[in-house]
């Protein structure tokens, strides 16, 4: 079996991988006839053993992803994610530019996976994430109503993990992320997929924080995005 996970880390109590765009975590009711999933690979890479997420990335979603090879470990990683003792960092390709840094403090409606909820009132949560700007460009092509297109890459730090809560937030500042189909800008997704052959979300989780469950010390494990989303890059002049 081909695996499509990268190992980043292991060790007696921990598993953590780099997982592709387009790959569920775990069974879920919205994708009831997808057979594959990082969690049946996670567990290949653990000689079969059975491991447990501690948290999920998006099926469009690349990047940095934490299994635990036993539950005591998963629940104690499970009080810090709730406790916000988890630091997550992504990068994200964004329609514009925003300012350099700042704090997108917007509650979010919760977002139902079972269908049979989607006509009931949902509650509001409070959410919240930090950005940065990591560089700016401005292409010659008029995709709206402008002769040219700005784009931005920034780094995100989620304080809270709201469902879908970087997407909905960057659309919220009117910076919508590139590739995303529900949040974003059709005309902007569009071309990059004629450009870059292929369409993707342009998110990545790259790096994670937290303090080691079975240790106590400080565990920072992190990895490049995947080839499909350094190549959208070139159009940034640094890269």
């Amino acid at each position: 079996m081909n695996n499509p996970l990268t190992e980043l880390y292991r060790d007696d109590w921990l598993l953590v991988v780099h997982k592709p765009a387009g790959l569920l975590v775990h069974r879920s009711p919205i994708d009831r006839h997808e057979t594959e999933f990082a969690l049946q690979y996670a567990r290949a890479l653990n000689g079969g053993a059975h491991v447990y997420p501690i948290h999920r990335l998006d099926r469009p979603t690349s990047g940095v992803l934490v299994f635990a090879r036993d539950p005591a470990t998963a629940r104690t990683l499970g009080v810090a994610m709730m406790a916000g003792d988890v630091k997550k960092t992504y990068q994200a390709v964004v329609r514009g530019w925003p300012v350099e840094e700042g704090i997108i403090d917007h509650p979010l409606r919760e977002e139902p996976e079972d269908r049979r909820l989607k006509g009931l009132e949902q509650p509001v949560r409070d959410a919240r994430t930090r950005f940065r700007t990591l560089a700016t460009t401005e292409i010659p092509v008029a995709i709206e109503t402008y002769p040219t297109s700005r784009y931005a890459l920034v780094e995100l730090y989620p304080d809270t993990g709201r469902k879908h809560q970087l997407r909905r937030h960057m659309k919220h500042l009117n910076h919508p992320i590139i590739g995303d189909a529900n949040h974003g800008r059709g005309r902007h997704n569009r071309y990059f997929a004629k450009r870059f052959g292929r369409g993707r979300l342009m998110l990545a989780a790259t790096c994670i924080e937290f303090a080691h469950p079975a240790t106590g010390m400080p565990l920072s494990v992190g990895a490049a995005p995947e080839p499909s989303f350094l190549e959208v890059l070139s159009i940034f002049p640094e890269f």
